[in-house]
């Protein structure tokens, strides 16, 4: 099971020395929220332009529209369970790996055994 964050996307761009123009420091705002909850285990999903009702005056509300960044990240109970089951996964993997390693030494000593009896030279009968 997943849980989610969703968080405003920035609205206006972010100071960084050599970037040059509103574009270049927008994308380095947004990139510097995704990195940050990246850390934090939160995988990017989406962003989205939402409707949101507010207020306007005493008696009317207006429509909003508000852009949003979707992240999500496994719960913490989940992510052991996945952990586990990667575990168990290598280990199995690592368990069929040395089944192979010696069916492999098996068969070449079966073979080994084959060719010595091959070119072992009947000894001479005594009369």
């Amino acid at each position: 099971m997943y849980e989610y964050k969703v968080i405003p996307a920035p609205a206006k761009g972010k100071k960084k020395r050599g970037l040059k123009g509103a574009e270049a420091r927008f994308a380095h705002a947004l990139e510097t929220a995704m990195n940050e909850l990246a850390a934090d285990g939160w995988e990017f999903q989406r962003a989205d332009i939402l409707p949101s009702e507010e207020r306007q005056g005493l008696t009317s509300t207006q429509t909003v529209y508000r852009s949003v960044l979707v992240f999500r990240r496994l719960t913490e109970a989940d992510a052991i369970e996945a952990l586990v089951e990667a575990q168990k996964d290598e280990a199995d993997l690592s368990e069929d790996h040395d089944d192979e390693l010696e069916d492999d030494m098996s068969q070449d000593e079966m073979h080994s055994v084959e060719d010595a009896v091959e070119t072992e030279e009947p000894e001479a009968e005594k009369v």
